[in-house]
């Protein structure tokens, strides 16, 4: 599947207490993308690029997994700190 665009911005709290060290939850994933399945995607986190693959978590919104060298890069590492994220490509 050829590169999609995306524009899709919010905030959200990291949380940590689920399948994955550190994740945000992503508001509205399954509608945005027309999918409950994995997507990779592509943006930034508090104006940092990063690609991850965004997980369906079985009750509705994908969970984006945040990896510690990002978590390092944007210096938050608590949960419930406040993230800005902005999903500009979906790869897959």
């Amino acid at each position: 599947m050829p590169t999609q665009p995306l524009d899709h911005s919010f905030t959200a709290p990291l949380e940590k207490d689920g399948s994955f060290p550190t994740y945000v939850t992503v508001p509205g994933s399954a509608e945005l993308l027309g999918t409950r399945r994995a997507v990779k995607v592509g943006g930034t986190i508090d104006g940092h690029p990063f690609t991850a693959t965004l997980m369906p978590s079985g009750q509705g919104p994908h969970w984006l997994p945040v990896r510690a060298a990002l978590c390092r890069a944007i210096g938050k590492h608590q949960a419930g700190a406040e993230v800005s994220l902005h999903l500009s490509e979906r790869l897959s």
